[in-house]
């Protein structure tokens, strides 16, 4: 592959280089995916899915580049999964700062504890193994903010 876009890859599988944040690199990636979210919120529910799915397509190969690079399965320093993760975890979500805040607690203990099935997803293959455990503590936690705004509105 082309040393240019080796660059591109891991600076996008590194979630802008957060990912090489010394300590809890994940949560660093994750309040990326934070800033990322307050940038495409206002966009539409159809529009966010949108960067979602971009997101999660363009994730999945560079998180597969980055595995290559390093010739390691999910290296500590790839948080574009976590990026993508939080995204899900705030698809059509209230944008306060209560769920933002309330997702990335979830998002990130969902990420940690890794429920059935999660931890089986992150033994598939290449970037697909990197992304889909962190896709699906996204939509943990994205139920259980759903099922909470349902209950807060309706009550």
């Amino acid at each position: 592959m082309n040393k240019a876009f080796d660059k591109i890859a891991l600076f996008i599988a590194q979630g802008a280089y957060s990912g090489r944040a010394p300590v809890a690199p994940g949560t660093a990636g994750t309040l990326v995916g934070i800033l990322l979210y307050l940038l495409v919120r206002d966009l539409g529910g159809l529009w966010y899915g949108a960067v979602c799915a971009t997101v999660i397509i363009i994730g999945t190969w560079t998180a597969g580049q980055a595995d290559r690079m390093f010739g390691a399965k999910d290296h500590s320093t790839i948080v574009i999964d976590e990026i993508a993760g939080y995204l899900v975890a705030m698809l059509l979500v209230p944008g306060t700062w209560q769920y933002i805040t309330a997702a990335f607690f979830l998002f990130r203990a969902f990420d940690i504890v890794k429920p059935f099935p999660l931890r089986r997803l992150e033994h598939l293959p290449g970037g697909l193994g990197v992304m889909l455990d962190d896709i699906g503590a996204g939509v943990y936690t994205n139920v259980v903010l759903q099922v909470a705004s349902f209950f807060l509105v309706k009550g």
